[in-house]
């Protein structure tokens, strides 16, 4: 069997997690990339900003890469592009929108924007091994795109991020016949969004915000705030309509805001009035009643524009008590805190929040369970990979599945760096390659890893004790010290006893190498930290990071 006999597909993000999507197909010596993408940090990844696909494996093969394709814009599938395209030097295929938005991403990193390629739905390209064809699926984003690739093996289809929209607001409909003749020409194996898999019944049009939009601004009697993700270019437009209506100008805040409108202003896949756009600066030359303001920090991200107006921060804008804010998104799981923390804040001050999904004012973009069967009875997949969703969403995908006449033993639910390989008549797990997380951390990436994060945490959670000592090396006699200094564990001047304690222990250690060459530094340090670890805990019952600094004179 010759290398091109078998299909290798190798997720590196988005299995059993939301966000940080990337897939690798592999067949032979010839490799495509399906998206890249960011994950927002958890509550215990203390200071950092963005998580993004460990990409090893990618950098090994890198000579093999043939392009990257990309489904849409949304950040968790384009925002670790920068970082990718610094170590593979390829075309990178979307939409115009999605492209558009990658470039401006790319600009800010300082990488180049050369090598982008504009695709439309029905287009279809060879990359090697592969032809590589694009579907018009619906999103909470324009230009959102499905995939399918005809390999040696047999047609594998990738449904990227979608649901069945009936009635779209850009009035384009996701192409259900193409997946039907796909389907009908037969598909190997089908990769499909798991998000809403726990949620019956179908997932609702986004015309259906309009009506509830409309129903907001016509009772709002002072300024209206929106946030959403700035992406969502169907819901920035309907609140601009409603605005319209109503006569309100609008004005954007937050620097992904101004971006993505500006950039879909200018592909056209938005439709602005003149005059109706304004600056921040010229907020206060309207009465509130005719103001609407577009923002960020839909996901309650402390330095959004949200955040710093619900903490009266924000250097250009204060909410007044006649204020309405509008959230027209869902918290990402893991943010619910953040967002209740943010609308808690704006509730104190006096404003009127709506939100929460009985609002109408959010849809999701992800298909429910009627649709993901719907998908799966039209594609009649051999094998099906849940994909895009946390290991329960991926586990309930699967027994959709089931239910529509797949074999419980053809649907593959995997982990980041499983390698699920095909040929035209089976299917397997063949092994794992390197996969993982990438932490950025202002302007470092991957420089914070798990051992960083697990000392921030013990800081966040019992703080540091240093033991500053100043030696004679040669004789092993103090010469200075021992002194304390805590900083996040207790306050010494309430706690002079402990710290006493503290103290006299370390004398205690320090004299078992009195009147000796010390060597090494290491058995002082370490025999420091557990006579000090053990007593602390005693006392205590924390354990603070025990930092011995020890200078030789």
């Amino acid at each position: 069997m010759s290398k091109n006999d078998k299909l290798l597909i190798i997720p590196l993000g988005g299995l059993g997690e939301i966000g940080k999507n990337m897939t690798v197909f592999r067949c032979g010596d010839d490799m495509i990339i399906l998206d890249s993408g960011l994950a927002f940090p958890e509550e215990d990844m203390l200071g950092i900003d963005l998580v993004i696909p460990d990409i090893s494996y990618i950098i090994e093969n890198k000579d093999k890469i043939r392009a990257v394709v990309l489904t849409h814009g949304h950040e968790d599938h384009i925002g670790s592009l920068f970082y990718l395209l610094r170590h593979i030097d390829v075309p990178v295929y979307g939409s115009r929108l999605t492209l558009g938005l990658v470039e401006g991403r790319l600009k800010e990193y300082d990488v180049s924007t050369t090598k982008l390629i504009p695709v439309a739905p029905g287009d279809s390209i060879t990359l090697g091994a592969f032809e590589v064809g694009f579907i018009r699926v619906n999103h909470s984003i324009a230009d959102a795109l499905g995939i399918y690739l005809k390999t040696p093996v047999g047609t594998v289809v990738h449904t990227g991020d979608f649901k069945i929209d009936q009635t779209p607001v850009d009035g384009k409909m996701i192409d259900i016949h193409k997946f039907a003749e796909l389907g009908n020409q037969g598909v190997l194996v089908l990769l499909s969004d798991s998000t809403n898999a726990e949620r019956p019944g179908y997932t609702k049009s986004e015309r259906t915000v309009t009506v509830s939009l409309d129903e907001h601004f016509r009772t709002a009697r002072g300024r209206i705030i929106l946030t959403t993700f700035a992406s969502n270019v169907s819901r920035l437009q309907q609140a601009i309509n409603a605005a319209c209506n109503y006569g309100r100008k609008v004005a954007l805040l937050g620097r992904s805001m101004v971006t993505v409108v500006n950039k879909a202003n200018e592909l056209g896949y938005m439709d602005i009035p003149e005059g109706v756009l304004i600056g921040v600066d010229e907020i206060s030359r309207y009465p509130d009643n005719q103001m609407l303001i577009l923002t960020t920090g839909s996901q309650g991200e402390p330095m959004a524009a949200l955040s710093r107006l619900a903490s009266k921060s924000h250097r250009s804008l204060q909410l007044t008590p006649g204020d309405t804010v509008l959230i027209a998104a869902n918290p990402i799981p893991g943010n619910e805190r953040s967002v209740g923390r943010t609308i808690d804040a704006l509730m104190r001050s006096g404003v009127h929040v709506v939100y929460e999904r009985a609002s109408g004012i959010h849809v999701s973009g992800h298909a429910s369970q009627e649709e993901l069967k719907l998908i799966l009875n039209l594609v009649s997949p051999k094998y099906l990979i849940p994909v895009h969703g946390e290991h329960r969403m991926l586990r309930q995908h699967g027994k959709l599945a089931q239910e529509t006449g797949i074999p419980k033993e053809n649907v593959f639910i995997g982990e980041n760096g499983h390698v699920f390989e095909f040929t035209a008549d089976t299917g397997r797990f063949a092994g794992k390659v390197t996969a993982g997380k990438i932490f950025v951390d202002g302007l470092g990436v991957g420089d914070v890893g798990n051992i960083v994060i697990r000392d921030r945490r013990q800081l966040s959670q019992d703080g540091v004790l240093i033991v500053v000592v100043t030696l004679d090396k040669s004789r092993g006699c103090v010469l200075d010290g021992p002194d304390i200094v805590s900083r996040g564990f207790v306050y010494v001047r309430d706690s002079e006893v402990l710290i006493d304690e503290s103290r006299n222990l370390v004398k205690t250690v320090l004299e078992r190498f009195e009147n000796q060459p010390i060597t090494e530094w290491a058995p002082l340090k370490n025999g420091i930290r557990e006579a000090l670890s053990k007593y602390l805990f005693a006392k205590t019952g924390r354990r603070p990071m025990i930092l011995p600094i020890i200078m030789d004179l």
